[in-house]
């Protein structure tokens, strides 16, 4: 059972690097580890069917779909561009105040939309071309974007800890809850590290008097919805009004209404919802086919091996987190964070359980270092997002990977600290 199993994951890698998608790859190798683990084909159509069934039925996935429409909804009706608008304005004579605008707006913004790629894009449109204006350098310009756009992933409602709760059987709103502190404290560092880069290279980023945005017709309103949805979304889950599946639900009415405030009509309101579903099907896919590879992998107790591997190592469970966020991040420069999260979270966690970490500071610890994988070079996907919808053919995306580097970095060092600091992860959901 054992051989099985790491042949499977053999193949796994085998066809990832071949280059089939993922999601088919997570099918395959599947397919056929369970062949030879229950002796037969039948057995292990039944078992895929089974997993399947049960993953399509799976009523805490609805919060995905609806988390994800309400963010391209008031990406697309032009609330992030009042939320630039509006915190530019009031950050008169904060150095690079055009960079820790772009900050601040993704900050907020991440509270309404749990997938960084939206944050990536609308930023890309809204804030780039101010920047550039003023002179700000594009290294440093669109490695703000990059690098403050995977906030979406860690301030809540993120899809990254969705996945993570329902791979791990924990409470959706409790992980929501213990994403919030590191999120502003990362949003916080961010803003420091704008500031005192904008302070050291003026060339790089100049100070001007007149970098504030001009106010636009309607961007308090389209401030205030953003506000409203936050406090209504959140704070209905955090307060027990309704569950996240429903929170989520109520969000999307909400940013609904927003973006017909906003003058967004039918049309708009279709294309917010096909590109939310471009997003939301390959996760939904990969989730039902890593499943099947995690049905694998428990039948054949591939984490107690790797358990005892490590034992055997001496490790400790200081020596295994490092260990784990080794192999998170060189995964991470090479496939896409959901798909290391569903390939590692159910080899990873029985191990961490097992050793006593806590559930919430070691899902804060492998998410952050998951996150990093958005934006290290080959893969980053976020790097490749903002390359694609910066409307400059002078871009180059090693220009953005050298700028969006201090922001992995920050997020890395983010991470230590929860390992250092658990309370700062574990202080909010205590509360609840």
């Amino acid at each position: 059972m054992f051989f099985e199993t790491w042949a499977a994951l053999f193949v796994l890698v085998a066809l990832v690097i071949l280059g089939v998608p993922v999601v088919f790859a997570f099918a395959g190798s599947a397919l056929f580890g369970l062949y030879f683990a229950l002796g037969g084909v039948w057995p292990a159509m039944d078992l895929v069917g089974q997993t399947a069934l049960s993953g399509i039925k799976d009523y805490n996935l609805v919060v995905i779909p609806c988390f994800t429409v309400m963010g391209m909804l008031i990406a697309h009706c032009g609330a992030a561009a009042d939320l630039f608008s509006v915190i530019n304005r009031r950050l008169r004579g904060v150095p690079g105040r055009l960079a820790v605008a772009t900050v601040g707006g993704n900050a907020v913004f991440a509270a309404v939309t749990g997938v960084g790629v939206a944050s990536a894009a609308a930023f890309s449109h809204v804030a780039y071309p101010v920047m550039r204006d003023h002179r700000y350098s594009r290294s440093f310009a669109t490695g703000c974007i990059a690098g403050s756009s995977v906030l979406g992933l860690l301030i809540p409602p993120s899809v990254f800890m969705i996945v993570w709760a329902i791979l791990t059987e924990q409470s959706v709103g409790k992980l929501f809850a213990a994403g919030v502190v590191p999120g502003l404290l990362l949003a916080l560092m961010y803003a420091l590290y704008c500031g005192v880069y904008a302070k050291l290279r003026p060339d790089a980023a100049p100070e001007s008097d007149d970098a504030a945005a001009p106010a636009e017709r309607g961007a308090a309103l389209g401030a205030a919805g953003v506000g409203a949805l936050i406090v209504v979304t959140l704070g209905g889950i955090w307060f027990g009004y309704f569950t996240p599946t429903e929170g989520s639900a109520v969000g999307l009415m909400g940013a609904l209404v927003v973006a017909w405030l906003k003058g967004m009509r039918w049309t708009g309101i279709r294309g917010a919802f096909v590109e939310a579903g471009h997003t939301v099907t390959p996760i939904m896919l990969l989730l039902l086919t890593a499943t099947m590879f995690s049905k694998l992998v428990a039948l054949n107790g591939i984490p107690q091996e790797v358990q005892a591997l490590l034992q055997a190592w001496g490790l400790g469970p200081t020596g295994t987190m490092l260990f784990m966020v080794v192999v998170w991040f060189v995964l991470g420069m090479l496939i896409d964070s959901i798909s290391i999260m569903l390939l590692t979270v159910p080899i990873f966690w029985p191990i961490a359980m097992s050793m006593g970490f806590d559930p919430i500071v070691f899902a804060l610890i492998g998410i952050l270092v998951i996150e990093a994988g958005v934006l290290t070079p080959p893969f980053g996907i976020s790097v490749f997002v903002v390359k694609a919808a910066v409307p400059d053919p002078l871009l180059k995306v090693q220009e953005i990977f050298r700028g969006v580097a201090p922001y992995w970095i920050l997020i890395l060092l983010l991470a230590w600290t929860i390992h250092t600091w658990p309370a700062l992860a574990t202080w909010l959901p205590s509360r609840m």
